[in-house]
């Protein structure tokens, strides 16, 4: 294991370890953002993975143990190995979103991401993927733009005309 303070910059993002790390500990989570989409389609590399995982406490406490194993931190630029944090069900539940740094690269879990209401709303109309031989809920295209649009970050704004016309081109192939 590289040393503490190489963590982040030494870990390359790794998304088999992640999932694998999440189905191990049988976490219940619907993947978004660029990965999500990326897994569709989606042109753009991304270097983390965007998560939203079901908050009953049962699945809260899988997934803290999830992250100790990922070592999670939280992320901070300004420091690399990122923050040590009490990593429980208790103390996830209390932020909508966490910044992670993990042995396996970037993490954002964002429990209720920007034009959704959660886990339950992104659930409803996931994707169900075999990724790295594991199965995964992928939010759907249109949800993950709904969420771009809704954050209104200039990269977002980016990816949600690509996102546009990916989704306009599939219906086009449908209706054929």
């Amino acid at each position: 294991m590289p040393a503490l303070t190489d963590v982040a910059e030494a870990t390359p993002f790794d998304p088999e370890r992640l999932v694998r790390t999440l189905a191990k500990h049988r976490v219940r989570y619907v993947l978004i953002g660029a990965l999500a989409a990326r897994l569709q389609g989606f042109p753009r590399v991304t270097a983390d993975a965007d998560i939203t995982p079901a908050m009953d406490r049962l699945n809260l406490a899988r997934l803290a143990a999830a992250l100790r194993q990922l070592d999670a931190r939280v992320f901070v630029a300004a420091i690399p190995e990122g923050l040590r944090f009490e990593c429980s069900a208790e103390m996830l539940e209390r932020a909508t979103l966490w910044n992670l740094v993990t042995n396996a690269g970037r993490v954002d879990v964002a429990f209720q991401p920007a034009g959704t209401e959660g886990y339950s709303d992104l659930a409803r109309g996931a994707i169900p993927f075999d990724v790295f031989g594991t199965d995964v809920e992928v939010a759907r295209l249109e949800d993950i733009l709904r969420s771009k649009e809704a954050t209104g970050r200039v990269k977002d704004r980016q990816d949600a005309l690509i996102l546009r016309e990916m989704i306009r081109r599939s219906r086009k192939n449908v209706q054929r």
